[in-house]
C-alpha cells in the first residue's frame, strides 16, 4: 500500500495502490462527494491479493486530500472528473486499465469508456444508472428512488460547518443506503465516517459535487461500448432499485448482470467476497496484460 500526491495540470490527486504494478491494474473510482476511504482497505486488498491485481483508489476533487475549492465554488464540471481518471492513470505510467465504478463513479466510468476509450480494458459498474440518457420506454419507466430514500434526503438538516454533525447525517444516510433488509453495522460506519471527515482537507467541500454541470454530453450511445462490462447492483438499493442495474446491462452490448440479494447501494463488507471474485472472474478474461507506458 502507497499514498501518492499527484499532480497534473495544475490539479492535485491523492492516490493510493494496492499490490504489484506488474499485475494487471484495476482502478476504483467513487461516488457523489466520497473519498477513496469508502473503497475500504479490506477490500482494496482482498482484490488486489486475490488477482493478483495492481489496485489504485484515489480521491475526487473535493474529498480527502485531493485538491479543495471553495464549497459553492467549484470551479469544475463533472466531465472533469472523468479526465481526472485518466490524469490517475497517466501519472502511474497506465495506458489502459480495468475500471470499476460504484453509485455515480459508475457514471464516471461509462463515460471514460465513451469519451476515452483507449484508457478502458473492461467496465464493472456497481449500484449506478445509464450515464446516457436513453429514448426507450423502458428508460423512461426507470423507478425513482424509494419513499425512504426520498423523505430521507428531503427533510435531513444537517450543520456542515460542525464535525460531529456531518457525522451524525452521514451515518443515517448510510443506514437509508444500506436497504434495510440486512443488519446494519452503526459501529463500522461511525468509525469509516469519522475517518473520511477528520482525513479531509475541508470536509465541507464535498457538497461541490451536488451542483457540478455536467459538461458537453458524449456524442456515442451506450451500445457503442465494446469492452467486457459487468453490472453489479443489490435488489434493494434505494437510490437506483434494481431495474436501473437491469435496463444499463441491456444497454451495454453482451453486459453481463450480478444481483446481489439484498443489498442496498454501494459495496457492503458481506458481499465483499462476491464482489471480489466476480472482478476477478471479469478482469481475468479481458486484456489485463497491456503493455505499460514506461
Amino acid at each position: 500500500m502507497a499514498e501518492r500526491m499527484i499532480e497534473t495540470t495544475g490539479i492535485r490527486l491523492c492516490t493510493e495502490s494496492f499490490g504489484n504494478p506488474s499485475d494487471p491494474p484495476v482502478l476504483l473510482i467513487m461516488g457523489t462527494g466520497a473519498s477513496m476511504l469508502w473503497w475500504e482497505e479490506g477490500f482494496c486488498r482482498m482484490l488486489a491479493e486475490g488477482g493478483p491485481r495492481f489496485v489504485i483508489r484515489y480521491d475526487h476533487r473535493d474529498t480527502g486530500r485531493s485538491v479543495t475549492y471553495e464549497p459553492g465554488r467549484p470551479g469544475y464540471s463533472g466531465a472533469d472528473l472523468v479526465d481526472d481518471a485518466v490524469r490517475v492513470l497517466d501519472a502511474h505510467g497506465i495506458p489502459a486499465a480495468h475500471i470499476v465504478g460504484v453509485s455515480a463513479g459508475g457514471a464516471l466510468a461509462q463515460l471514460l469508456a465513451l469519451e476515452h476509450a483507449r484508457c478502458v480494458l473492461s467496465l464493472v459498474l456497481i449500484s449506478t444508472s445509464s450515464a446516457v440518457p436513453g429514448d426507450s420506454d423502458g428508460d423512461r419507466e426507470l423507478p425513482p428512488p424509494t419513499e425512504e430514500f426520498m423523505r430521507f434526503v428531503s427533510t435531513v438538516d444537517v450543520d456542515w460547518s460542525d464535525a460531529d454533525s456531518v457525522i451524525d447525517y452521514q451515518v443515517a444516510y448510510a443506514r437509508v443506503l444500506a436497504g434495510g433488509r440486512r443488519p446494519f453495522d452503526e459501529t463500522a460506519a461511525r468509525g469509516l465516517v469519522r475517518r473520511d471527515v477528520e482525513r479531509a482537507n475541508d470536509f465541507a467541500a464535498a457538497r461541490n459535487h451536488d451542483s457540478l454541470p455536467d459538461g458537453e454530453p458524449p456524442r456515442a450511445p451506450l451500445s457503442s461500448i465494446a469492452v467486457p462490462t459487468l453490472v453489479i447492483h443489490g435488489t434493494a438499493d434505494p437510490m437506483f432499485p434494481l431495474r436501473h442495474g437491469e435496463a444499463l446491462a441491456e444497454r451495454i452490448p453482451a453486459a453481463g448482470l450480478l444481483a446481489l440479494a439484498d443489498a442496498g447501494h454501494g459495496v457492503e463488507r458481506t458481499d465483499w467476497p462476491t464482489i471480489v471474485a466476480a472482478i476477478l472472474d471479469h478482469t481475468g478474461t479481458g486484456t489485463g496484460t497491456a503493455d505499460r507506458a514506461s
